[in-house]
């Protein structure tokens, strides 16, 4: 299944590559989405509002580790377009020692700092225990995601994305089981859903090193590989933490929003938990149309291929431009009976609440595909800073929104302010590229030809 996107039809390649990590996605916010529905049917709006009022600490670690293998994933598939086996099995090497030092690192700080975190999100102290109970477990639980995601990365830099797939249905299916069994039958509350979670993540984690060992086994690292290269490791980190960073300060934004949102009580809690479930849902297709774009350009910028970039970058933005008028129809339509079918309340301020939430995020959608498609193409493509600073201007608005605006205007102005940072970061970087994409087209292909001692190379541009 390993599929190499430097020959063939972009958008063919594009859309074959994000149509099984697409439903993977889905199958993982079902991890999340099954906890909301149980924790709604069986434990009551209590339970949704103590799983909701955590969301944004676990986002912050995991969006950091996730930023970090998502650089890292960016030179595995930069050298595998490149067709350089031997600095590729040494980045590999790389990517797995730099993840079991961060993992470690990570959920230890994590553990540290839950009650801190959870007093300065101002958690009611009616839903204290249970949150802190729930999101405990989580983290502690994040080595397991942390192994999923760098083995599904390895898969899906040489572009199989079917794979992971796979594992991650078997995992739903088991984690769906084991929430009903253990709130359901055995009466654990929201740590049994967190429980749940954790060990339908490890599954999806053994099952893919299982299937790598067996199937890929020629392209993981030799003893050799394994040896410091100073260098290597600091383009690594150079390439992780840059999008580790931009990961961590939308993270930042998200907990100093949800800070501001847990002030405003239960019932905004609650309507904003339920709305964001169907947020992150359909927000999943920009997300993994990015991430196709990502993996497709990286391999093509390992190769050269000016001209397929330029192509698979435009074709992405207009997939993602489809998707998100079809969302905003969807959300117009059903938005209300998508808030009483995940939540079970009949709470009618819980309902009108989470429906407003949802009308106003998906009318900025289309702004949001471009951001998604940009960033993630600027960084495959070595562009590291202007990424960055749009994560910054997007927790800058956030700050001021939480501090000075939601706490007098209320939950409207809290639905709008996510909305507008995309609105404000996708326009800073379509100025951007447009400014400077050809300079770094041409700075790549002198690098590719310097790479190779010669000045007759042909294709470089097609």
């Amino acid at each position: 299944m390993t599929k190499n996107m430097t020959v063939g039809d972009p958008l063919k390649l594009i859309l074959a590559f994000a149509i099984p990590l697409f439903i993977g996605n889905i199958f993982q916010q079902i991890y999340t989405m099954a906890d909301t529905m149980i924790a709604g049917y069986f434990l009551g709006d209590s339970a949704i509002a103590a799983i909701g009022s955590t969301s944004s600490i676990y986002s912050l670690v995991m969006n950091f580790a996730w930023g970090l293998n998502g650089g890292y994933t960016i030179l595995v598939a930069r050298e595998f377009g490149s067709k350089n086996h031997q600095k590729f099995r040494k980045v590999v090497a790389a990517m797995f020692l730099l993840n079991l030092a961060g993992g470690i690192l990570l959920t230890g700080f994590a553990l540290i700092s839950l009650r801190k975190l959870m007093f300065f999100l101002n958690t009611p102290a009616e839903i204290f225990q249970q949150a802190h109970l729930y999101i405990t477990i989580i983290c502690g639980g994040m080595s397991t995601t942390l192994l999923y995601n760098m083995l599904a990365g390895f898969l899906r830099a040489m572009g199989n994305s079917r794979t992971p797939l796979y594992f991650l249905l078997i995992s739903s299916v088991l984690n769906l089981t084991l929430d009903a069994l253990f709130v359901i039958v055995f009466h654990w509350g929201v740590g049994g859903t967190a429980l749940a979670t954790v060990i339908a993540q490890l599954l999806s984690g053994i099952l893919c090193g299982r299937y790598i060992w067996k199937f890929y086994r020629e392209y993981l690292p030799h003893t050799g590989d394994f040896q410091f290269d100073k260098s290597l490791y600091a383009e690594m980190l150079f390439s992780g933490l840059a999008m580790a960073m931009m990961q961590c300060i939308f993270a930042i934004g998200s907990v100093i929003l949800q800070r501001a949102i847990n002030g405003l009580g239960d019932i905004i809690i609650t309507a904003h938990t339920a709305s964001r479930r169907f947020v992150d849902i359909f927000m999943m297709p920009l997300s993994t149309i990015s991430t196709a774009a990502s993996t497709f350009i990286s391999q093509n910028w390992g190769a050269g291929k000016i001209e397929r970039i330029k192509v698979g970058l435009k074709k992405s933005i207009i997939l993602g431009l489809i998707w998100s008028a079809i969302s905003m129809v969807l959300v117009w339509q059903f938005g209300r009976l998508m808030i009483i079918g995940i939540s079970g309340t009949s709470d009618e301020q819980v309902i009108t609440n989470a429906v407003m939430n949802l009308k106003i995020n998906f009318m900025f959608y289309p702004p949001l595909g471009i951001l998604l498609c940009l960033r993630v193409a600027m960084q495959a493509m070595g562009q590291k800073i202007a990424p960055l600073f749009s994560s910054s201007m997007e927790l800058l608005i956030k700050v001021v929104a939480a501090i000075w605006i939601i706490p007098i205007a209320g939950y409207r102005s809290a639905s709008y302010t996510e909305p507008v940072t995309w609105l404000v970061c996708g326009s800073l970087l379509v100025a951007v590229y447009a400014i400077s994409y050809h300079k770094n087209f041409q700075n790549r292909l002198a690098q590719i030809k310097a790479q190779y001692n010669t000045k007759n190379i042909v294709d470089l541009g097609q």
